[in-house]
């Protein structure tokens, strides 16, 4: 089948793309390049330059593709960012979804699966997070989020275009942009690979849900099959705080100098872990990589020849 996948030149969107192809279907990639690489971009896959937030070529463009299915991870990923800037936030976020939809709703087509927020969704709640927690956003970035799953279902209600929400902890592994907010694994083990001193913002026991990205690439695979409609947690129910995540990457490196400490992010929960009892009993989805070793996995990419500096 022929699938759009917005983002497939960045971190989680390029393994989704990678993994589609080796199912064998046609794959169009959607990216801006502002944080993504083409290099990154299956060979199997046709990429196109192309910012969401142009809504006159991303609709001409989808019309010529003629994609079966849509799958949306070009986003505004940035908490902290979003705090400082929400209208550029929402821009990308939700008015780039809506040129999507727009142009899909005429093909019509069969189904969007759109990578969305567990851990800023539901606010300062007991963990771990359910679905049918009232979600809370406490961040520009959650809410757009939020909007944009809001109107995936007003799509579904009015054009009759299924939908499937993933809404992911924090995602870790190979190609993650070290330079931004976000990926403090992917940041900590750039710093450490330089022989530089990492900065823990906060104390360093905030705590979150790490999954690796090949567990995430699995649920978008399910995604395709499925009939379910909705949201679903992708996580691990196990939380780690940042003090243990600079452990973890510092042992695999051999590195025995601590970290320094900072000032706490705006917008930043304490705590967050997603309860993935739904995707497990609804699209047959179970988390595989254990986090110790999906650790040694980006520390080895750090050392090797395939991370080319951002």
């Amino acid at each position: 089948m022929k699938i759009l996948v917005t983002g497939g030149a960045g971190f989680i969107g390029s393994h989704v793309v990678d993994r589609y192809c080796a199912m064998g279907h046609e794959v169009v990639v959607f990216d801006n390049l502002s944080s993504g690489r083409a290099e990154f971009v299956n060979p199997k896959a046709k990429l196109v330059t192309v910012d969401v937030t142009d809504r006159a070529e991303v609709q001409k463009i989808i019309a010529q593709v003629q994609p079966e299915m849509i799958n949306h991870h070009a986003a505004h990923i940035q908490v902290g960012n979003s705090v400082k800037q929400p209208q550029f936030d929402a821009e990308n976020n939700i008015l780039g979804l809506l040129n999507i939809m727009e142009a899909a709703r005429q093909i019509p087509i069969k189904k969007m699966i759109m990578a969305s927020t567990g851990g800023a969704m539901y606010g300062n709640k007991p963990t771990p997070f359910t679905e049918e927690m009232r979600e809370d956003p406490l961040s520009p970035y959650g809410v757009s989020k939020r909007s944009g799953e809001l109107y995936l279902n007003y799509y579904y209600e009015q054009y009759a275009i299924p939908y499937v929400v993933l809404r992911y902890a924090n995602v870790y592994g190979p190609r993650q942009n070290p330079h931004g907010e976000s990926g403090v694994i992917a940041i900590f083990s750039e710093l450490l690979a330089s022989g530089k001193t990492a900065v823990i913002n906060g104390d360093g026991t905030h705590t979150r849900d790490y999954v690796y990205v090949d567990d995430v690439v699995e649920a978008n695979a399910l995604a395709l099959e499925t009939n379910q409609v909705g949201a679903f947690n992708i996580g691990t129910t196990t939380e780690i705080s940042a003090n243990q995540v600079y452990k973890a990457v510092a042992t695999s490196f051999g590195v025995t100098a601590q970290a320094q400490y900072g000032p706490e992010r705006p917008g930043e929960q304490i705590t967050s872990s997603l309860d993935t009892t739904k995707a497990k009993e609804k699209l047959g989805w179970y988390p595989n990589v254990a986090f110790a070793e999906g650790v040694e996995r980006v520390v080895e990419w750090y050392k090797s020849s395939n991370s080319l500096s951002f």
